[in-house]
């Protein structure tokens, strides 16, 4: 990993260069891990033309996992507890004598662009843009591989419950067990909080779990994502709870399984990012449902559980192979519920198998 992690800082330093900037500073955790392999922790790091200087914590407790080791050739800048990494960082960019300085501006607030600016004194400020966000659209397959791992763990602690008995439990505690089991299968943690509805709160897109039990004839619909070594997945399945299923939730559940199933397969390189949204979202309109201010259809996902792409009704720009995306329509009837179902896919061409699937739990309705 130690070549990829300077590769991609070679790739920042080329667009500084071009832009007539001496040095880069990073402040957004994402792009930092991204560059350096430093976890989440209040790190910046400084891109020089000739130095990668990586500000942290002083406090910091040893990581002893292996997991998350920095990059060999990043010098690390040890800093003061209650210290802003950026400022330290800020005074070295002067001491280096740096004179034009790129820095993440979407990420600085007002007063830290100021206090930044203050301590590089005289070096001609510019916006970096999110010159690192665009890099990390696409994958390498090192990080495919933890997106599978992640998946993976997804899968097995989603596949764990369903074998348990559900009838009367909250939906707050089987989102809690959901958590505590992708922890122990050894995901870093959830990659967001998990969503549990059942009932009238199944179908929801970000429903926040609530003391409701678990009742016979129930949909469940269960939101979920694990997250292994920085990347993370996202899924979605709905189930019905007890005896056979209803008409209706077998009609509905159909209906969803189809429209996100033609999202699935809109995906390729060179597809416009709208196409798998309005794949989806014919299926769901000509059955009758339609939504009043429509949610994209998907999203890019890896170190951020939403990046770019986006995959809305107006997103015109195109796939690249080798990006991960969500595919994840549903609907809900309020009063009664709904369907979501949502899988983690990595855009490829058709010679390459196309759309890899990620997340493999099935998406048929199950009666629990």
């Amino acid at each position: 990993m130690a070549d990829a992690y300077a590769g991609r800082r070679e790739r920042v330093r080329e667009h500084c260069s071009a832009a007539g900037a001496d040095a880069a500073l990073i402040t957004r955790a994402a792009n930092v891990r991204y560059l350096t392999g430093c976890a989440p922790c209040g790190a910046t790091l400084l891109l020089t033309r000739e130095r990668a200087l990586l500000a942290v914590p002083d406090d910091l407790p040893p990581d002893d996992s292996g997991e998350h080791l920095i990059a060999p050739d990043v010098t690390q800048l040890p800093v003061a507890a209650g210290t802003d990494t950026a400022l330290a960082a800020a005074a070295a960019a002067a001491s280096f004598g740096v004179a034009g300085l790129a820095v993440e501006e979407h990420d600085l607030t007002v007063s830290r662009h100021r206090a930044v600016a203050g301590l590089a004194e005289r070096a001609r400020l510019a916006d970096l843009g999110q010159v690192v966000e665009r890099l990390r659209v696409v994958k390498d397959e090192h990080e495919i591989a933890d997106l599978r791992i992640a998946a993976e763990i997804a899968d097995q602690a989603l596949g764990e419950l369903l074998e348990s008995i559900l009838v009367g439990r909250t939906e707050r505690h089987l989102a809690m067990e959901l958590e505590r089991r992708m922890i122990d299968h050894g995901a870093d943690r959830a990659s967001f909080p998990v969503s549990v509805g059942t009932g009238s709160h199944s179908g929801q897109a970000a429903h926040q779990p609530t003391d409701r039990r678990v009742e016979e004839g129930d949909f469940l619909t269960v939101v979920m994502g694990a997250q292994y070594r920085g990347y993370g997945v996202s899924t979605a399945r709905t189930f019905v709870i007890g005896a056979a299923p209803a008409p209706w939730q077998v009609e509905l559940h159909r209906l969803v399984f189809r429209a996100q199933r033609a999202g699935r397969e809109a995906l390729g390189p060179g597809v416009e990012q709208c196409v798998p949204d309005r794949a989806a979202r014919q299926v769901l309109e000509a059955a009758g449902h339609t939504e009043a201010s429509p949610h994209p259809v998907g999203h890019g996902i890896g170190l951020e559980i939403r990046e770019a792409p986006r995959l809305g009704p107006s997103d015109m720009g195109k796939l690249d192979s080798r990006v991960p995306v969500t595919v994840g329509p549903g609907v809900h009837l309020p009063g009664k519920g709904g369907v979501r179902i949502e899988d983690t896919l990595v855009v490829r061409p058709l010679e390459e198998g196309g759309p890899e699937l990620l997340t493999i739990t099935t998406k048929e309705l199950l009666a629990l």
